[in-house]
Formats: C-alpha cells, structure tokens, sequence
C-alpha cells in the first residue's frame, strides 16, 4: 500500500524542486497523464487496501494509462477534436470511485478498531 504513495510523494517532491517548464502546446498531454497515473497511484491504494495489490498491474496500468491518455489527447489534436476530455471524464470518474473507496476501507478500519 504504501509503495504507490510513496511514488506520489517522491515525484511530487522532485517536479516542486526541479525548474522544468512546459511549453503550452504540451500542455494538454501533460495534464491528460497527470491524471492517468493518479488514477494508477490510487488504484494501487485501493487494491493494497483491498489486499490485491499486484506491481505487474501496477506497473503496467501506470504507463499504460498514461501512455493511451496522451495518444488519446494527440490524435484528437490531429482531428481538431477534443478527445482528451473522454479521458478527463473516464479518469475523473475512476479517481473519484477510487478515492471513495479508500475512504469507506479507511473509515472501516477505524471503525472496527474502535469498537
């Protein structure tokens, strides 16, 4: 469980420290694989609280996700539609489900602990 946070932390930590700037035509495939791997990293969350947690299917779900969230968003550059928002949306949605999810299990735990 705590490898996936542990990631999170180590590469906010150094994208805050490292001077990188982006040019704005990138922008969109930057944002759109930002939120592909935190969909991944709290996926990862969810299942090692689920106690399934696999780092082949981390690993895999990581760059795969990222990698088909930034082709989505260049070839809807290249068709002039904005296909990058299907992959904001499905990503949103499994952020927000996973994030629930950790909740209740978080919320569970210190339940039964309490009583």
């Amino acid at each position: 469980m705590w490898i996936p946070l542990l990631g999170l932390v180590v590469g906010v930590a150094i994208g805050l420290g490292v001077n990188v700037s982006i040019p704005t035509q990138y922008s969109s495939y930057l944002s759109i694989a930002v939120l592909a791997a935190l969909d991944t990293v709290f996926g990862g969350i969810r299942a090692g609280l689920e106690r399934h947690f696999d780092n082949k299917v981390f690993i895999s779900g990581f760059f795969s996700n990222t990698l088909l969230a930034a082709f989505l968003a260049f070839i809807g550059e290249q068709l002039g539609v904005d296909l990058y928002l299907a992959a904001v949306f499905a990503f949103g949605v499994r952020l927000f489900q996973n994030i629930a999810v950790i909740r209740r299990v978080l919320l569970g735990k210190r339940k039964s602990t309490v009583e």
